[in-house]
């Protein structure tokens, strides 16, 4: 086994971007002390130290050659016309979507957040009991609304949020459905939350249509029409993880520069995973063939013969980022979650990466929406663990004891 190679470095030759990571020591780093080349420019970079400093070439990601500055590639870079360049209305509007969510997840990581998060209701907001909106959720909406608004791409905005989509825009060539703070509820425990968005093109075909029908049959496109839809995760780091059609990328938001770093491109889901992601508490609620898909994992008696795990947090973009890195399964199983705002968005993620979203019968991408806010139950995973659960047929919990909804 080849010995990997270790570079000696003082915190002088460091690339400026980096010297933010080492801790802010007088003499840091001691004398003598050996940093890996590894910490500092990856093979996927293409990036290497050489005597007169940090040497670059280029990156290649899904065909394409994009140049980098340091081995970095952001996310305008990667969307603009030296990437796969999306168009520059949508490399405007992906400009004000970043905005909303840094400052979305500066509002949950906000110490002055909490008094905001332990208010129950707020003036003029429908809604009760779990599913009722929280005060955090209000202001990211607005926070989103504000961002597309000042676009001046998007026609139509339809959240989670609201009972109805708004029209923004008349010329505006995009319609962005979205749900502004998803797992707001647990925010508290300090659980991590996210931003689900997805992207359309207007229906010009509509625009003879009263305002609030072409806003609404706008918002209504089946997911197989996505132009783009994308997540942004508010954990220990946060990640804004989208597609353009062209396989699945993820972000990392640097603090010290404000940008979204290229650090996970074309993210593939193994075809097999070994945990499965779900609120078991409910195992005596589910119907016949769920519960015997999951007794079939935990004892490793399935196509795949090792006995699953289960981790559940909770929170679905949560859930689904871990499942996306691993694989396996991420489900809720009971007609709750929304088809606009939550199974096309992250359906399309999901299928870029070479996995499935499902209801249990019928893949996502496929369905037209019939309203709004139609639930649906979701799976979504892994492409073999998906095809093992759809064979059992009897997956869907139309039984909800214990739900308002």
């Amino acid at each position: 086994m080849q010995t990997p190679r270790i570079t000696l470095y003082s915190a002088q030759v460091l690339p400026p971007k980096y010297r933010y990571i080492l801790p802010k020591l007088h003499n840091f780093p001691p004398k003598g002390h050996l940093f890996p080349q590894s910490l500092f420019c990856s093979k996927r970079r293409m990036a290497s130290l050489g005597g007169s400093g940090f040497v670059v070439r280029s990156q290649v990601v899904d065909g394409s050659s994009i140049g980098v500055d340091n081995g970095i590639c952001t996310l305008n870079e990667y969307v603009g016309k030296g990437g796969i360049d999306v168009g520059d209305d949508l490399v405007v509007l992906l400009d004000h979507i970043q905005y909303a969510c840094k400052r979305i997840a500066a509002l949950v990581a906000s110490p002055f957040n909490s008094s905001l998060g332990k208010q129950t209701s707020l003036a003029g907001i429908s809604g009760s009991g779990r599913d009722a909106p929280k005060p955090l959720d209000i202001v990211s909406n607005e926070i989103i609304l504000s961002s597309l608004r000042n676009s001046g791409k998007v026609a139509v905005m339809a959240s989670e949020e609201d009972d109805a989509p708004i029209w923004l825009t008349d010329g505006g060539p995009f319609v962005v459905v979205t749900d502004p703070l998803d797992g707001s509820r647990n925010i508290d425990a300090s659980i991590p939350t996210g931003t689900i968005f997805g992207i359309y093109n207007r229906l010009v075909e509509l625009d003879d249509l009263p305002k609030e029908e072409k806003a609404l049959l706008n918002s209504l496109q089946t997911g197989a029409r996505l132009v783009a839809a994308g997540y942004v995760l508010y954990s220990s780091a946060t990640i804004l993880c989208a597609s353009f059609g062209s396989g699945t990328h993820a972000f990392t938001l640097d603090h010290s520069t404000g940008d979204f770093i290229l650090t996970h491109p074309s993210i593939k889901i193994p075809s097999r995973g070994q945990i499965y992601s779900v609120n078991d508490a409910r195992y005596f609620d589910w119907p016949e063939g769920l519960r015997r898909y999951i007794d079939t994992m935990r004892q490793g008696k399935g196509r795949y013969p090792k006995k699953y795990s289960a981790r559940y947090i909770c929170s679905l973009v949560a859930d689904l980022h871990r499942t996306l890195m691993y694989g396996g399964v991420a489900m809720n199983p009971r007609d709750h979650l929304r088809i606009v705002y939550e199974g096309n968005p992250l359906s399309f993620l999901v299928e870029q990466a070479g996995g499935r979203g499902s209801d249990g019968k019928n893949r996502i991408l496929s369905m037209q929406p019939v309203k709004l806010h139609q639930r649906l139950p979701l799976f979504l995973g892994s492409l073999e663990d998906m095809e093992e659960l759809e064979s059992y047929g009897d997956v869907q919990q139309k039984v909800n004891p214990g739900y308002e909804v």
